[in-house]
């Protein structure tokens, strides 16, 4: 374990940055030193994603699909969670901060995330597969829950618009669990097989285990952690020229997401551009599928004991955005092939919900 490099580095890189916190600021620092900083701090971010990669697709060498995906997305999810929770229990929170963390994924993962998948494959090898059965399930658990939770609480009457009633807020709580769970009995036990393709081989992942089974687990969850943390670093900095430049509060919140989400990321690029589209959608599809159905239960419960207010309904815009996606990628991954144009039509819509951002109020 002393030849991981990355994880050492960036362990050794947030030690630091805890201890010298005060003087890395922009008033001891000048802007050239600081960009520097920033940027140092987001190369080592990617270096520590790669990191996780390789150890989620070594576990997948040694459980198997999906097992492997699970893995390194309940990893991600749960970091994600426990962030959000931090958050409301130091008061650091906003009423939307579920609500924006939620979208922000959901919109990063199902048009930025698969439409780069889909437009490199579709350039390299003009026609990838996807079980196409698998895909559904993923999106008869998604699009019930996106819409049940992103756009319903704006119509309810029981309590003000885009918030959730204590009955609603406890029906919402369970729906999301017992769909959740059943979901992973259907993918690991009684239909697994939805969410391979059957021409898959495990050796197409070209690298030997270096280690044993928990070995590779404790690694990945220390540089899951180092990922996340870094990230809570260099949302400061990010914080700071967002204010510099004038540009839109939330593009801070996007940007952390992104690199919370960054180790997924870079595995569904990897596993397409080895033509392994069905690893790719399931790490995009898990994320987003997990991310609704953990994250809906730990805030709506905390906010309901802790007093703090929840607001779950999207603005009217992103709610089109939302269910304009979700009828994509029933396009998309429906018929189990997939093209450049499918790659190229989720990232012009990802484009449109960066456009919709820098329009956003501060």
């Amino acid at each position: 374990m002393l030849k991981e490099k990355s994880l050492w580095v960036g362990f050794i890189v947030l030690l630091a940055t805890m201890f010298l916190s005060p003087y890395l600021s922009p008033v001891n620092l000048s802007d050239p030193l600081y960009s520097l900083y920033t940027v140092f701090l987001l190369l080592i971010i990617g270096w520590c994603a790669f990191g996780v990669v390789e150890h989620s697709e070594a576990l997948a060498v040694h459980l198997g699909e999906p097992y492997g995906t699970i893995i390194l997305t309940l990893s991600v999810i749960s970091i994600e969670v426990a962030l959000i929770m931090s958050l409301m229990l130091t008061g650091e929170a906003y009423p939307t901060l579920a609500r924006d963390t939620m979208y922000g994924v959901f919109m990063i993962v199902m048009t930025g995330m698969v439409g780069l998948t889909l437009l490199l494959g579709g350039w390299r090898f003009h026609t990838q597969y996807v079980n196409a059965q698998g895909a559904k399930a993923y999106l008869v658990v998604v699009i019930p829950l996106s819409i049940m939770v992103l756009i319903f609480p704006n119509f309810t009457v029981s309590s003000p618009s885009g918030y959730l009633s204590s009955v609603d807020t406890w029906a919402f709580t369970i729906f999301c669990l017992v769909l959740f769970t059943i979901f992973l009995i259907i993918q690991t036990v009684s239909h697994s097989h939805l969410f391979t393709m059957s021409k898959e081989k495990e050796d197409e992942i070209h690298h030997e285990s270096k280690y044993g089974l928990m070995s590779h687990v404790v690694l990945l969850i220390a540089l899951l952690l180092v990922v996340v943390f870094l990230a809570k670093k260099v949302a400061v900095p990010i914080d700071y020229y967002t204010q510099k430049l004038s540009l839109p509060t939330a593009l801070t919140g996007f940007i952390v997401a992104l690199l919370v989400l960054s180790p997924e990321i870079v595995g569904a690029i990897r596993a397409t551009l080895s033509n392994n589209l069905q690893r790719a959608m399931n790490l995009a599809l898990g994320s987003v599928l997990a991310t609704i159905s953990l994250t809906v239960p730990v805030v709506l419960i905390i906010g309901h004991f802790k007093g703090i207010p929840v607001e779950l309904g999207l603005e009217p815009a992103d709610s089109v955005l939302l269910i304009v996606t979700l009828m994509l990628c029933q396009v998309s991954l429906g018929s189990g092939k997939t093209n450049v144009l499918n790659g190229a039509t989720h990232f012009i819509i990802f484009i449109i919900y960066i456009l919709g951002i820098f329009q956003a109020t501060s």
